[in-house]
């Protein structure tokens, strides 16, 4: 992955190219710009969290995460909702004001943070690997523990990356590494194959189609809803099992979309139909942002640590492309001067999410409090999804006891000494 430097150069540029053009030609270029940054960043951020934080907290870790994002769409949502009355250039530079708060800040802290020891590994720099990882973990940590942990991480690296030398981006379509490069595009593609993408982008028309009063103030309660699903997400992850999360998610998302559609058809523009509307489509946006985190956290575990940024870059890349795709064509499907199917355009999603939800139930692999390594490990044996959970990783095992046994033996020696 790209080193976090590159992150934080990448976010001065979009702070300088961050004015505010008068007119929609002059503003399309910085526009591209930031579409750009943000997609570098959501794709780099995510793999740096997936290679540095411990097993068991990764996921607590991307569910934070998913209450930053949760957050500054309330602060977005909240300022646009201010400042939609305002009847100068104002209404939209306040808005736009508010980018440079977050990344001046992120662009200061970068340089401050560790590069990634598994990235450090794959580059062949394992001395500065280890130096990265004791910054990482806990000053307290017993030094038998993290030698097993650093002996792990080097001896899986050094074997994926024997195992891919010729060109990455074959390889990934290649052996084991095609099932972890398909699992990986699929889960994260489950993004906009949930409908996420037109039911946000377009919830305050949405609404307004639905005959809802007040559809913007709505849509500001719709990510409230979201902040609260991220913070409870946060405090089951630990317990439950991330394919059951998907499942059931995926599941929950579709009877919502069809519950709307329903109601939509039973007494279209009726005032009972915009409860109904309102009420579920906040049950979407809960179940969506609950389990929204851990697609990503599951489309970065899966690939080879030699390929995860060439194979989550590509995974993101689709998913961009989906949530455009339901963007651009939600508008013929909602609006009256087209097909006018309102509400009823969830009869669509609630098929795409139970797709989803069978995907999930058939071949996902549970991950679950499980190191890169081991991950690696099951894939190189072809482990079957439903054995993940119990299969025990002999491998990486013995790697732990030979860095646990180098910190015994110094021990001893100086004993002797």
């Amino acid at each position: 992955m790209l080193g976090t430097t590159n992150l934080a150069s990448l976010y001065v540029a979009r702070l300088l190219l961050g004015k505010f053009p008068l007119t929609m030609t002059q503003s399309q270029p910085f526009t591209h710009k930031i579409g750009i940054s943000v997609g570098w960043f959501l794709t780099f951020s995510q793999l740096y969290v997936h290679e540095v934080a411990p097993a068991h907290l990764r996921g607590i870790t991307f569910a934070v995460y998913q209450c930053q994002l949760s957050i500054g769409s309330i602060v977005g949502a909240t300022v646009d909702y201010g400042a939609h009355d305002i009847e100068s250039r104002r209404a939209y530079q306040i808005p736009l004001a508010i980018f440079f708060v977050a990344p001046t800040i992120q662009s200061v802290a970068l340089f401050f943070f560790p590069e990634s020891p598994r990235w450090l590994s794959v580059q062949g720099r394992e001395a500065d690997a280890e130096v990265a990882l004791r910054r990482l973990r806990n000053s307290g940590i017993e030094e038998a523990e993290l030698r097993a942990e650093f002996n792990e991480i080097m001896q899986s690296t050094r074997e994926q990356v024997e195992g891919n030398k010729k060109a990455l981006f074959l390889e990934m379509w290649r052996g084991t590494n095609l099932r972890r490069t398909l699992l990986s595009i699929s889960v994260v593609c489950f993004h906009s194959a949930n409908g996420s993408s037109w039911a946000n982008i377009y919830t305050t028309y949405y609404l307004t189609i639905a005959g809802v009063s007040n559809p913007f103030g709505f849509s500001v309660l719709m990510t409230g809803i979201g902040l609260v699903a991220a913070i409870v997400s946060s405090l089951f992850v630990r317990f439950i099992d991330r394919r059951a999360i998907m499942i059931i998610g995926a599941s929950v998302c579709g009877l919502a979309q069809l519950a709307q559609a329903i109601a939509w058809t039973i007494s279209p523009g009726s005032a009972e139909a915009g409860q109904v509307v309102v009420a579920f489509n906040g049950l979407f946006m809960f179940f969506y942002v609950a389990y929204a985190p851990f697609a990503w956290l599951l489309g970065g575990e899966y690939p080879n640590s030699a390929l995860r940024g060439y194979c989550f870059g590509i995974a993101t890349a689709l998913n961009f492309l989906g949530n455009f795709l339901g963007t651009l064509t939600a508008p013929y499907f909602i609006n009256p001067a087209s097909l006018d199917w309102g509400p009823r355009y969830g009869y669509i999603w609630f098929v795409s999410n139970l797709i989803v939800a069978i995907f999930a139930y058939l071949f996902l692999p549970e991950t679950r409090d499980r190191t890169l390594e081991e991950i690696h490990e099951m894939f190189a044996h072809r482990v079957p999804a439903r054995r993940f959970k119990t299969y025990v990783c002999v491998g990486v095992e013995s790697y732990a006891a030979v860095g646990k046994g180098s910190v015994q033996h110094e021990d001893t020696a100086e004993n002797k000494g």
